[in-house]
């Protein structure tokens, strides 16, 4: 008698666990026409070559100064266009027969500047960018990147000259008169 009270509640069980199983399926989908796609196909057009591509946004955060080679042909310097842009922030010198002069080419606001790249009292000849501030790298003191003009701290009164440039042929194209002017403009407090 017990045996057939046990196989019973087992026979329940199953049959309880198979009908709730059963219930938990899906139920039939019913037959349906599939309606067609009529969103309009959008070909994507080609990438942006590198010479309409838009330029990548400034990194957030001061930008050290990259050093980059300048070309000497007779009385006029050049710098590639290209590398000044892709670096935002760079150095450069220049050997005259008084020794060697170092100046910085930056990009700001889409907007290209050449200057004396100086710190007399504390013989800095780096700075670094940080967005429209310029920093010298050795004493910290602070500068307008637009204008040049000091702004705090131990050499602020040693503005940073700007250099007369030309854009041509993907160079900036400078004399060396215009160099040497700014650097000797910077030396000198203001």
């Amino acid at each position: 008698m017990i045996k057939k009270v046990i196989v019973s509640i087992v026979i329940v069980g199953v049959l309880l666990a198979v009908v709730g199983c059963n219930s938990l399926a899906a139920p039939p989908t019913p037959d349906t026409t599939p309606i067609p796609d009529t969103t309009p196909t959008v070909i994507p057009s080609p990438p942006d070559s590198p010479s309409t591509a838009l330029p990548s946004p400034p990194p957030s955060g001061p930008i050290e100064a990259t050093w980059i080679d300048s070309l000497l042909e007779g009385d006029t310097v050049y710098l590639s266009l290209a590398e000044v842009e892709e670096n935002r922030n760079n150095n450069f010198k220049l050997e005259t027969a008084d020794g060697t002069l170092n100046f910085m080419a930056y990009e700001l606001d889409g907007e290209l500047s050449v200057r004396a790249n100086v710190c007399p009292p504390c013989r800095s000849i780096g700075f670094s960018l940080d967005d429209d501030i310029l920093v010298c790298d050795r004493c910290a003191t602070t500068f307008e990147a637009v204008t040049g003009d000091g702004i705090r701290g131990a050499c602020v009164d040693f503005l940073k000259a700007p250099v007369a440039y030309e854009i041509t042929d993907a160079s900036i194209v400078m004399s060396i008169d215009d160099l040497i002017s700014a650097h000797e403009e910077t030396i000198k407090p203001g």
